[in-house]
This record gives C-alpha cells, structure tokens and sequence, in this order.
C-alpha cells in the first residue's frame, strides 16, 4: 500500500530555517512525482512544489516560496525533503505530501509548522 508520512514540523522564529521530510513506502520517490501542499486553518490547501519522478532537476515552485524553498530527493532512503529558509509568519500551516496514482491522489498526515514574528 502507498504512504507518505511527513515529519519535522515545529516552531520556529521569523527568519528561520527548517527541514521537512516526506517518507515514501508502497511506491518509488524516484518513479512519481511528489508534490508538498500546506493548508492554514480556515483556508484552502495550497500548492507548495513539486518534483518530478527520477529527473531531480525537474521542479516547480509556488510564486510564494521561490527562492527560499528547496525540494530534494534521496533515493536511497525513499524520502523526499523540503528546506525552508528565510521562514514567515505566513508560512505557518499543516504541510502535507502528495501524489498522484492512476488518478488517485494519495495524502500524508501532514506535520504542523508555526512561524512566529
């Protein structure tokens, strides 16, 4: 079966840096495109980025967080990560991760992360 179990979210200041990994089992990281998405409370679940399937300079980024937002993949471990740097209040949501199979989207848990001011 396909998981995706996300990990590293926590508080951090204003200008802060943080790492957040997705493990991925049932499926290859490599072999499938895997996007973070995050969602403040009492808003819509927005796109973050992507990285597409075993070509890791494959990736896009939302207006957002480009330039301060960085994906990567081990294929060793599975694992898909997303580096935050230059942290902001309004970056403060539940990120998840995510992928699509044969048009099924398939979600972690997601992980809290805070920003304060």
């Amino acid at each position: 079966q396909v998981q995706l179990v996300e990990s590293g979210g926590c508080l951090v200041q204003a200008g802060g840096s943080l790492r957040l990994s997705c493990a991925v089992s049932g499926i290859s990281a490599n072999g499938n495109d895997i996007n973070w998405y995050r969602q403040a409370p009492g808003k819509q679940r927005e796109w973050v980025v992507s990285v597409y399937r075993s070509s890791s300079s494959s990736e896009n980024y939302a207006h957002s967080v480009k330039g301060r937002f960085t994906i990567s993949r081990d294929d060793a471990k599975n694992t898909v990560y997303l580096q935050m740097s230059s942290l902001k209040p309004e970056d403060t949501a539940v990120y998840y991760c995510n992928t699509m199979i044969d048009l099924r989207q398939y979600w972690g848990q997601g992980t809290q992360v805070t920003v304060s001011s």
